[in-house]
C-alpha cells in the first residue's frame, strides 16, 4: 500500500537526514569530532557527561574508574534539557560496569521523545589513599 505523496516525501526527508548524519558519525575519526550538531547529540557530550560523573564517583569513593568510548554506531536524537548520568544496575545483563547517559526529553517531537545510553566504564589503577 503506498502512502499519500506528501506522507511520502516527509518519510523520505527524514530518512535522508537520518542517514546523512549518521554518514557524519561514521565518519568521525575521532570521538572528540563527534560533537552535537543539528538535531543529533554527539557522542563526545555523552561521554563528556559520563566523564564528569565518573570524576565526582572517584573522588567521593577514592575509586579510579575510567570512562571508555560509548558504542560509536550509536545516534540519537538533541537533547532539551541537561544530561543524567547514573550507575546501570547489575540486573541489566550488561557484560561489565557501565553508566546510563539518559536524556528525558528531545529537542524536537520525533519517534525518540527521551533515550538512555550505555557508556562502559573499567577499573582504573588502584587508588592510592
Amino acid at each position: 500500500m503506498l502512502l499519500p505523496l506528501r506522507l511520502n516525501k516527509r518519510v523520505c526527508t527524514a530518512l535522508v537526514g537520518v542517514l546523512a548524519a549518521g554518514t557524519a558519525s561514521a565518519f568521525a575519526a575521532t570521538l572528540d569530532e563527534d560533537r552535537t550538531r543539528g538535531d543529533i547529540h554527539g557522542l563526545f557530550e555523552i561521554r563528556d557527561a559520563a566523564v564528569k560523573f565518573m570524576t565526582a564517583e572517584n573522588s567521593k569513593n577514592g575509586t579510579s574508574w575510567q570512562v571508555l568510548e560509548p558504542n560509536r554506531k550509536i545516534l540519537v536524537a538533541k537533547c532539551a534539557v541537561a544530561l543524567r548520568v547514573r550507575w546501570v544496575p547489575k540486573s541489566h545483563g550488561l557484560s561489565g560496569p557501565n553508566v546510563a547517559v539518559n536524556c528525558d526529553k528531545t529537542v524536537k517531537p520525533t519517534i525518540q521523545h527521551k533515550w538512555e545510553v550505555f557508556v562502559p566504564v573499567d577499573k582504573g589503577p588502584v587508588a592510592r589513599k
